[in-house]
């Protein structure tokens, strides 16, 4: 049976469209943290590293969201589960924003963490168990780059919301798109692959204790990925604003140039693993990266400073935009709702402590050196697990006929 039979392009191109605006959004709640960790902790009466912690506990907390609304894919289907995961986290997100205390803004950025966690690879198996192979790369880069969307767009309201209406207003409004989703997940059919491998419970646990070295090296992929791209990410609008002086407008415009050049980065390099291979691709874009650092930390101008962010950005989420492909085509069909998102979510665990890391190492030296040293030599060891790992380019995710 094929893998996208009875489905029509419809059905297609509404599956692809929930997994990128849920996983869009659900960054989007995310990134707008990273824009006002100084506004939030002068409004609670913290530290700037102690704020930077609910980052890192919320990352920590993804694998458990993953691991619930995994198995509920696995189970009784994607569609289901992905509603349920939007409605949740978009809820905390306001909570956020109401929050009276750091105590209470603590537990909400938990508890969103544990919400993020179970939407990219329930959105992920769906969107890419719907298109054909043939496409897997290009639409794995689409996929992936919703997360650099919901980036840009947290940089779009920093930079016009923020200035009239503080840094509350971001987390309510990470309520309202989230919930528009919903009329899109209402349109999606659930996917045919994932009634053709589903298994009873027994078979199930079975297939996945089997599978527990394939898992350690998805986790080790995906949290190379994470320390490359929350390396680069996280702390760098506080880079510009500590070690540069940017206003916060300015800030905001250089953070939004850059990930227009990360979008089209995960599209560029998604395309040329459908032509070349996942690792080849993935491997050329980390060294890419490496070989930016010194514009994109030491940039000596403004104009200079966009293009380096934009190209490491580019570069970064250029690797980044195959890993959907890549998780998903070397996992087995009756675990791709948990497996792969599992994998993903203890890979961003893996690299959660470089956000804190680079905050503690800021204050005592520069963003400047704690960054770029911390990225040169996350780019040189991406590059080799990259470079090792398996590769099951365009496999088919139906089963065999026979």
């Amino acid at each position: 049976m094929s893998e996208t039979a009875g489905i029509k392009p419809s059905n297609q191109q509404y599956a692809v469209i929930a997994g990128f605006l849920g996983w869009t959004f659900d960054a989007f709640d995310f990134f707008v943290l990273t824009f006002v960790i100084g506004d939030v902790a002068k409004t609670f009466g913290k530290s700037v590293p102690e704020v930077a912690l609910t980052i890192t506990l919320a990352l920590c907390l993804r694998p458990l969201g993953a691991l619930i609304f995994g198995v509920m894919a696995d189970r009784i289907g994607r569609r289901v589960p992905l509603m349920l995961n939007v409605l949740l986290y978009a809820v905390i997100s306001v909570l956020s924003g109401w929050a009276p205390n750091y105590r209470t803004f603590l537990i909400l950025r938990m508890l969103f963490g544990v919400a993020m966690g179970g939407q990219w690879g329930v959105g992920a198996s769906l969107a890419l168990e719907s298109v054909s192979p043939k496409w897997r790369g290009l639409l794995s880069g689409l996929l992936q780059e919703g997360y650099t969307l919901g980036n840009l767009l947290a940089a779009v309201a920093f930079r016009f919301v923020y200035p009239a209406y503080g840094w509350r207003m971001l987390f309510y409004l990470g309520g309202l798109p989230a919930l528009l989703s919903l009329f899109i997940f209402s349109k999606v059919k659930e996917s045919p692959v994932w009634h053709e491998h589903r298994s009873d419970w027994k078979t199930y646990r079975s297939s996945a204790l089997h599978h527990w070295r394939r898992f350690l090296y998805l986790a080790l992929l995906m949290g190379m990925v994470a320390f490359m791209a929350h390396g680069t990410q996280d702390m760098y609008p506080t880079f510009l604003r500590r070690d540069r002086s940017y206003s916060a407008r300015l800030t905001a415009d250089i953070i939004i140039v850059s990930m227009i050049g990360a979008m089209f980065g995960g599209l560029v390099f998604g395309f040329l693993s459908d032509k070349f291979g996942r690792k080849r691709a993935m491997v050329t874009a980390a060294l890419c990266g490496l070989v930016v650092v010194p514009l994109w930390i030491a940039a000596p101008s403004v104009t200079l400073c966009v293009v380096g962010v934009s190209l490491m950005q580019f570069f970064v989420q250029g690797a980044a935009g195959i890993i959907p492909a890549q998780m998903n085509e070397l996992t087995p069909g009756n675990l791709r709702g948990v497996l792969p998102g599992l994998a993903y979510q203890v890979g961003v665990v893996l690299a959660s402590s470089i956000t804190f890391f680079e905050a503690v190492l800021g204050e005592h030296l520069t963003y400047a050196q704690a960054m770029g040293t911390l990225a040169a030599i996350v780019l040189v060891a991406s590059s080799v697990v990259f470079a090792l790992g398996p590769e099951n380019k365009g496999i088919s995710f139906g089963k065999d006929p026979a």
